[in-house]
This record gives C-alpha cells, structure tokens and sequence, in this order.
C-alpha cells in the first residue's frame, strides 16, 4: 500500500493553503536575519569593541555549521514522522518553540559564551521549520504549479529579512530586538499548525538503523547527477550571497560612512526586497507557463554578478542602492525558478525532506566557510572592493554552471 502522502500531488492548492507556509517561512527567516543583520552585529561590538567582526564571525559561523547538521537531520526525523497531526506539523511547532528560546537566551547574553549557545539554539530549531515547510511542497503541489507557489515560499526570506530587520531596528534595543523576533516566530506558525492539514504517513517506515540512517544523507553525484548540480550550484550561490551579505552592516559603516548602519541596512533590505517580490511573481509564473527553468536561473546569477561588482567599485549611498536594486532583481528570479528546478531532481518521494535537507546544507555551510574567507579579506586583503568582486563572480559561476542539469528543461 503505498502512503497519500508519499504519493506524487495532483490537486492544486489554494491561496490559502501557500499564505500558511510562506508565512511560517517568513517566521524563521526574520528570526535569523533580524540577528545577522543588525542584532549579533550590535551585540559583537558591544561585547569586544575591538574585536568586533572576529567575534561575529565566530558566532555566525559556528551557528551555521549546527545548522549544517540540523537541516538533514530534522528533515530525516520528519520524513519518519508517524503523528496523527503529520509528518510536518509537530516539527513546525516544536522547532519554533525551540528557536524562539534561543533567541530570548540571545536577548540576555552578556558575553561571547551565551551568544554562541543562544545563536546555537536559534540555528538548531529554526532549522526544523524550514526543513519541515519546504518539504510541504513537494509535499502537496503539483508540478505544473511549483513555479509560482514555490517562489512565494521561496522569497519568503526576503519578506522575513525585512521584518526581521525592522524587529530589531525598531525594538528599542538588542534585548528587546530579540524578544520580538521571538514573539512574530511563534506566532508565524500559528496558521500553518492550525490549519495546514499535514498528510498523515499511513504506511510505516521501515525499522530504525543507525548505521542506514546515516549512510542516507549521501544522495551520490554519480547515480543522481543532476542533484549534485543542484547542489553544487545552489551552494556556490549562498558563497556569493554570504560573502556579500555578511558584513553588509560594517560595509555600510566602515566603508559606504553612513552616519546610522542599522537603519541603512533597514532601508536598503526594503529596496532589494520590493525588487525581489517583483520580479519573483513574474518569473516563477513565467517559468511554470514556458515549462523552463534553467535559462532564468543561469541569468539570475549573471545578474547578481553584475551587483556584486557595483558593490565593489562604487562604495558610496548611491551605489549601495543601486547594487540592493540589482541584486533584488537576480536574486527575485533565483529564488522563484531555482526551488521549483530542485523540487523536480529529488531523488524520491519517501525523503523528500531529507533530500531537501541536504540541498539546505548548500544554503547553511557557506555561512561558515564565508567568515574564514571574508575576515582575512576585509583586514588584509584587498578590502571591500575585494570582497565584493568575489562575490559577484562566484555568483556568475554558480548561474553558467546550471547548465549542468539536464533532466529540466
């Protein structure tokens, strides 16, 4: 007998149905942007003033290797989930719970130590979410539909960097900052958990055995080449959005001399994301109506290229919007046609979530190799100007390497 919920969807979903996930998504992005953007930075200056972006990197980059971990595994758990709820609702609500906790810890912390548990926690359960929201995709919409409800999931980033960074520009504080992150994550999920109507998994998995549970986060390159380009290129393009984002607040400050960092990252977060919105809803339409998928993602990543240049060579007001603008465009169309592409490569439907985890390492690793690269470069070599060229140009390279793939068209 094979499972309803293992089974290939074929009923379109409603409004919604998509406004439930895209919200809960927007949830765990503000609850992680809201710190990376302003919160951690603020609070890494406060704790060690002089030593400001080793210690930011090091609580990013620790969090994101945690969140390395997490997204495989939460997303194995919850393909095994049994409960009468579904396999994605208890992991929806626990997980924010759980990262809601982290961040209220995050909101005391008074040196390096507890950052580093707080954003630890904050990475571990957050992941839980996302692994358990983008698994209801594939989930539950149809092929023919994944263009446009999958780049609203998608974007949902966008929106949750925007909120996030509002929260804690606004808060009153870092303490506060991180209470209302807290707050808006809890209750992102809310309609999601109330009225998702998870799938219940009817057929049992099969027994529990450590050693297969491990060996099954390796999807090989050789028998699945086109998940490994996937992968591969969505990773090269998080290296290029982690090296030009990560320091954006000091980049503002330090380099661009804006009087108020925090606001102006406020500021340009709403520009980049009006522009990603924008051209997310017309291309992931666009892409599920011409049936392709590659041609819009290997332009997004040219595009991006050409921001991270601006970005480089034009470090002033002007050009920082300018680079937000461009970047929003490429980006717009990367995340609304780039997960629909994905969704069509998963190996099978048993682990759709484990599979999607670990495409989401693609997405976390980069946050802990992008400190280790980034660091040496603002300090002695080259600067921002450097950093930003190479971010442009490894985004380049992940858009022509898509290519690759060969069974979307």
């Amino acid at each position: 007998m094979t499972s309803e919920a293992l089974a290939e969807p074929t009923d379109r979903v409603r409004a919604g149905w998509t406004a439930a996930v895209v919200l809960a998504n927007v949830g765990v992005f503000a609850a992680w942007f809201g710190p990376i953007q302003v919160l951690l930075a603020k609070q890494s200056e406060a704790v060690a003033p002089g030593n400001k972006e080793f210690v930011f990197g090091l609580v990013t980059g620790i969090g994101a290797a945690v969140s390395v971990v997490a997204a495989p595994i939460f997303g194995a758990v919850s393909d095994r989930t049994t409960s009468r709820f579904g396999r994605r609702v208890p992991w929806t609500l626990g997980g924010a719970l759980g990262a809601a906790a982290g961040l209220l810890v995050l909101a005391g912390a008074q040196g390096v130590a507890l950052m580093l548990v707080g954003w630890c926690l904050v990475q571990l359960f957050g992941n839980a979410v996302l692994a358990a929201q983008t698994a209801t995709v594939p989930d539950r919409v149809p092929v023919d539909q994944r263009g446009v409800v999958g780049g609203w999931v998608a974007v949902a980033q966008v929106p949750g960097a925007l909120v996030g960074t509002a929260l804690a520009t606004v808060a009153g504080g870092i303490g506060f900052g991180y209470v209302a992150c807290a707050v808006f994550f809890v209750l992102s999920v809310l309609p999601y958990v109330l009225r998702g109507r998870d799938t219940p998994l009817a057929v049992a998995p099969p027994p529990f055995v450590l050693r297969g549970f491990v060996r099954g986060f390796w999807v090989s390159p050789r028998r699945y080449p086109d998940f490994g380009w996937a992968w591969l290129t969505r990773f090269l393009f998080n290296v290029g959005n982690s090296l030009g984002l990560l320091y954006l607040f000091y980049y503002l400050q330090d380099e661009v001399g804006v009087p108020d960092a925090a606001t102006a990252v406020l500021i340009l977060t709403a520009i980049y994301s009006v522009c990603v919105l924008i051209t997310a809803i017309i291309f992931g339409s666009w892409s599920d109506r011409s049936g392709r998928r590659k041609i819009f993602v290997i332009g997004s990543g040219l595009v991006m290229g050409v921001a991270g240049v601006i970005l480089a060579v034009w470090p002033t007001w002007p050009g920082a919007i300018t680079g937000a603008v461009v970047l929003g465009i490429g980006f717009g169309v990367y995340l609304s046609v780039d997960f629909a592409l994905i969704t069509e490569v998963l190996p099978n439907a048993r682990d759709r979530a484990k599979d999607l985890g670990v495409i989401n390492i693609a997405n976390s690793f980069p946050q802990v190799i992008a400190p280790v690269i980034a660091a040496p470069i603002v300090k002695h070599f080259g600067g921002y100007p450097v950093l930003y060229l190479l971010s442009g140009v490894v985004t380049a390279v992940a858009g022509v390497l898509v290519s690759k793939v060969r069974s979307v068209r």
